[in-house]
């Protein structure tokens, strides 16, 4: 069975008409996925157990260069990278796909290998399974789906709070031209910011902007 966590995330889905059908005749969409290495037939039997998931492998690309162009033109939710032989071809494709894709990236490995799984991780990987087990790669799935979101997450946090010290910041800025302008307090200078937002139906942010902007174009006499 697909694991719920697949329906909760906001990457665009495929078309409703393609769903995964589990064990208890109920329809879960799937994800368009993107199955990437060197080998080309080490390629068709991971994306033959990425069907069988009930996901649409988007295509299979070969080399680094093929992997960017089908991420531009398919837009996959996710990339698999099969690791086989050349873990340098694998690091750099797993890097090229984690630039270029808005999805998380996994690594598919012939054996365990410590090493290369902390080279990956440094690279751009979300999870790694085990080639050819199924259950391994769904899990990994379930696992990089939940790590991607959490940093969506996260970084929607940080542009908010980024953003309210910068709108915060703004207003500071103009209550001090106008206490200064004007010989009033701290509060008094909020309260001319705030009734002329309402005045206008303008939020104090705008106004504070364009007294700050106002303020950088007067002449430095006038503001002296």
């Amino acid at each position: 069975m697909l694991p719920p966590v697949w329906l909760r995330i906001g990457w665009r889905s495929i078309p409703s008409h393609q769903t995964a059908v589990n064990d208890d005749h109920t329809d879960r969409r799937a994800l368009r996925v993107l199955v990437a290495d060197e080998d080309e037939g080490a390629l068709r039997i991971t994306a033959a157990l990425v069907r069988q998931l009930g996901h649409e492998v988007s295509e299979m690309a070969i080399g680094v260069q093929e992997a960017v162009e089908t991420i531009a033109r398919e837009d996959p939710d996710l990339s698999l990278v099969v690791v086989y032989e050349d873990d340098g071809h694998a690091l750099d494709l797993i890097e090229e796909i984690s630039e270029f894709a808005r999805g998380p990236v996994i690594a598919i490995m012939e054996k365990e290998d410590p090493d290369f799984v902390g080279a990956a991780a440094e690279r751009g990987i979300y999870a790694y399974a085990r080639e050819g087990m199924a259950d391994s790669i769904q899990s990994a799935i379930e696992v990089a789906v939940r790590r991607h979101a959490d940093k969506l997450r996260l970084a929607e946090q940080v542009e908010r709070l980024e953003s309210a010290l910068a709108r915060r910041a703004q207003i500071e800025r103009a209550k001090g031209i106008l206490m200064e302008r004007h010989g009033v307090g701290e509060r008094q200078a909020f309260d001319l910011l705030r009734d002329h937002a309402r005045s206008r139906n303008r939020t104090v942010v705008d106004v504070a902007g364009s007294v700050a902007e106002g303020h950088a174009l007067l002449p430095k006499a006038a503001r002296d």
